[in-house]
This record gives C-alpha cells, structure tokens and sequence, in this order.
C-alpha cells in the first residue's frame, strides 16, 4: 500500500522541522529590527514575489510534473533520463533567465515614471534575480527525489535564512556594537538584506548541483532525444501551476490586498483604505506561523506519498488504500495543529515576535490574523494531498477547474471582508473558508471517480482525531489559566512552551488510549 513513504516523510518533515525554526529565527530578528512599519511592509511585498515561484516550483508544479516522467525514465532507461534531466536543467536556466531580465526592465520603467521613489519596487529589482535561482534548486531536488534523496530538497531553505539573519545582524547589531556606526538606517538596511537573498540563492544552488553530481547529469541543448518528455512536462506543468499553486496564489493575493496603502496610496475610489500601514507584515508573520505544521507536517506528506501513488495509479484498489492513508495521517496531525495554534496563538506570537520595535499590540494582531487562518491547517494539508492525487492518475484538468472557482471566491471574500471589523484578519479567513470549500470539492469528485474515499476506518479515524483533540484542548486550555494577565515575553516563552509540551502529551495519550494506528505511522512509519 506504498507504506514507505512514511520513512521519506519523516527525513523531510526532521530537515524541513529545522528549516521552520532558522525561519523562526529570522523572523523574529527582522520584527525586532524593523517592527511592522511600512519599511518592513515594502520587504515582504517585494520577497513574495520570487517566493511565490520558490513555492509553486519547490513544493508543486515542478516536481509533479517533472517527477513521474523522469522516474520512469530512470527505471527504464538511465541514459534517456539523464539526457532528458540535462535538457531541462539548460532550458529552464535560459528561460527564468530571459524571464528576470524582461522583469528587471519593466520594474525600471515603473520606478522611473514614479513621482517619488518606491522602496517595494527596488528591493523587488534586488530581488527578482532569486527566481531563476529557486526554481533550478527546486528542479535538482526533484532529481535527488527521484532516487531517494529528500534531504537536499528540505535543508535547503536553511541556507536562505541563516543568510538573511546574518545580514540582518550584521546591519543591526555588529554595526552599532563594534562603533562602525552609532545608528542604522533602516533602508539601507532592509536593501543589505534583500542582497543577501540572491547570495543565499547562489549558495543554495551550488549546494544542490554539488548533491547531484553523482548521477552524471549535465546540461546541454541537444533537444531531439528527449522532446517527447519534455512535451509531457510542458502539457502538465501550466494546469499543475494552478492547481497545486491556488494556496500560494491566494496568500499571494492577500498580500496584494495587504500592502496596497503602502504600495499604492492611502485611499481607493476617493474613499480611505480599510488596511493601515503594517498590514502586509502582520499578515506575513501570521502565515509564518500556520505554515509551520503545515510545512513541516502537510507538504512533507504529500511530497513523500506521491511517488507512491503514481506507482499504484494503474491499481484502484491500492491507490484508494494509500490516497486513505495519507488523509488519515494529514488529518491526525493537521487538525489538533489547527486547535493547538488557536489556543497557543498570542504567546507563541510574543515568543517569536515581540521586542525591539515590535509591540505587544502588534503581537496581538498577529495573533488574531493567526486565529483566523488556523482552524484550516488540516484542509490545507489534505489539499496538498488531494491535488497530487489527481496528477497521479494522470489528470491534471480537474485540479485547475477547481483552483480558478476558489482563486475567485477567495478575492471575493477578501473585498468583502477588509471592510468588516476583521479588517486584515478578513484575508485569513478567506484563505481558510476557500482551503476548506476545495477540499470538499476535490474529495467528492475523487469518490466519483475511484470509489469511496471515506470509508468506515477513516470516518472512524476522523471521528477518533476529533476526540483526542478535544481532550488536548480541554486540558491545555486549563493550563493556560495560569498563565493569564501575563505579557511579558518570558511568560509568553513559558506558556508556549507548557501549553503545547502538554497539549502533545494529552493528543498522544489519548490517541494511544484511542488505539488510534495513526499515532505509530507518524513515530515509527508503521
């Protein structure tokens, strides 16, 4: 039932675990450094740009598309896979390159016909260098993955954070602390940084390629061989875009909505902004946080099962068995993340965040735009799941129609919601109703298709996480008793760490009191 991809989930979910953390550590220096102004603001608008292309490659089209071609070729025929590999290797180079430079001349103009000079649109030309770079990192991985190596693929992040926190610390503190100057600028600072994500960039792909160099893979241009696989690739790549992507196309488009004071001007059609300055960070370091099980635990799955699944796709009855599995598993650990992060919201927060120029009032709105896009840490993770499902079995059609009805709802949502009291906290909320609406969606089309997905083990696994989760929350949320009236950040330290230290002993309990199988597949891959 492809049980195996439980040991690879398990080396991905340990690298991409610290990864989190490194990410976590810059973070948390950059709030304190710049606090959630428009500066810091400027920053995130511009890195969501090549960052949405490190996630849509890195954990979607690229792999999907790329993976099941070259594993059969490697199985088959090793030469023709090595050629095909080299091909694509030279062909996305030129093309993501072509691509940079068109972009770097169109961010010019923009900039030059400005009134005045726009911070966002210059760290974006620093930047934009960072897209061809991931993409090519993201390709090699895909390779390693292939033949069994995840571990390039899920540490690599790690490069691109401990790079950016020693920019930042370098800017920040060693500056001031060594007399090379009395105070930083934060804008020429926020640009050292931003340089130190094409450095990072560099790094990461040297160390990808450095991985790789055992198979014999080269790039070449010599494209007769291998057109036909490469025309595959082509066909499903622009569909998979969009339908592994809608998560990251609609948290993109929330930073649009996010930074449109700070990009654009203070009203829209004669009438004020409902979003003030500040409002792209705050929602930023919200997404950090629920992207933490979610990367860590939800893509680690998904990436990991989907070799499998295309192996089975040929065989209903296993696939169904492993498509089964893996809900179950991204269920098991998605959903009492979802009820833990709500509980722990505002401590975890000031734990990350809070200190230097980030408030505690900035704390607070972190964590009630975490609040919001919380409860649907599940359906996100089971997306992920459900979209590579239908590309095993060859359809990449039905992923997409669904993408472009919830890409749609989502920016519906958002108009409506900005102007509610939920203000920022509106564009979480439309992430996670649209998570959940192409859930349901995908799932009903996939028990058409291939038979019942929810048969009477999952409902009873569903039935089962459910109640192991009410008891953690019943239990942790006790706990947090003591902890209130505290807003100190060694409080907000120590709570996080109590609250959820007890919150996953109660879930592992119960889960083993439950008998839940669950519970040794996650430990053990078993």
């Amino acid at each position: 039932m492809g049980r195996g991809f439980e040991r690879h989930a398990r080396t991905f979910t340990v690298l991409t675990f610290v990864s989190r953390i490194t990410g976590f550590a810059r973070d948390a220096l950059l709030a304190r450094v710049f606090g959630a102004g428009a500066v810091m603001d400027a920053f995130n608008f511009a890195f969501q740009v090549p960052n949405l292309f490190r996630r849509l490659f890195g954990e979607g089209a690229l792999t999907a598309s790329f993976l099941p071609v070259y594993t059969k070729l490697d199985r088959d025929h090793p030469d023709s896979a090595r050629q095909f590999a080299g091909l694509m290797l030279a062909l996305l180079a030129v093309l993501l390159s072509g691509v940079t430079i068109v972009g770097e001349i169109a961010l010019y103009f923009i900039q030059d016909m400005s009134a005045s000079p726009m911070l966002g649109i210059q760290l974006l030309m620093v930047m934009l260098p960072y897209m061809p770079l991931v993409c090519l990192v993201a390709l090699v991985g895909a390779m390693l993955q292939t033949h069994g190596k995840f571990g390039p693929s899920a540490a690599s992040p790690i490069i691109l954070n401990v790079t950016i926190v020693a920019a930042a610390f370098y800017g920040s503190y060693y500056a001031v602390n060594t007399g090379m100057t009395e105070h930083v600028e934060p804008v020429p600072h926020i640009q050292m940084v931003a340089w130190s994500v094409i450095v990072a960039g560099m790094l990461q792909l040297l160390w990808s390629l450095w991985s790789l160099r055992h198979y014999r893979i080269r790039p070449h241009f010599d494209m007769k061989p291998s057109w036909p696989h490469m025309k595959e690739v082509l066909y499903k790549a622009l569909p998979m875009l969009l339908g592994l992507g809608i998560f990251q196309v609609n948290t993109f488009v929330d930073g649009l909505v996010a930074s449109y004071q700070t990009m654009v001007g203070p009203t829209i059609f004669g009438v004020d902004y409902p979003l003030p300055p500040g409002s792209m960070t705050i929602l930023s370091y919200g997404q950090r946080l629920y992207e933490f099980p979610l990367g860590v635990f939800g893509v680690a799955i998904a990436t990991a099962i989907f070799p499998a699944l295309s192996r089975e796709s040929n065989d209903p009855d296993r696939f169904m068995a492993t498509l089964r599995r893996g809900m179950r598993l991204s269920f098991f650990i998605g959903f009492p993340a979802s009820v833990g992060l709500v509980l722990v919201r505002e401590p975890l927060a000031a734990a990350i965040f809070q200190g230097g120029q980030f408030s505690h009032e900035d704390v607070q709105k972190v964590g009630f735009v975490l609040a919001m896009y919380a409860p649907a840490i599940w359906a996100y993770s089971m997306q992920q799941l459900s979209t590579r499902a239908f590309y095993a079995l060859g359809d990449s059609v039905t992923p997409v129609k669904v993408s472009i009805w919830m890409v749609a709802l989502n920016f519906a949502l958002n108009m409506i919601l900005i102007w509610t009291p939920l203000g920022v906290g509106g564009l979480a909320l439309s992430t996670a109703i649209a998570a959940i609406v192409q859930i349901i969606i995908m799932t009903r089309i996939m028990h058409k298709r291939m038979g019942i997905i929810m048969d009477r083990e999952t409902r009873a696994s569903f039935a089962r996480t459910i109640a192991a989760s009410v008891a953690m929350a019943g239990v942790a949320g006790l706990a947090s008793l003591a902890f209130s009236g505290h807003d100190t950040w060694l409080w907000s330290v120590a709570a996080t760490l109590v609250l959820a230290g007890l919150g996953i002993v109660t879930y592992m309990a119960a889960a083993r009191l439950l008998k839940m199988p669950e519970l040794g597949w996650a430990i053990r891959g078993k």
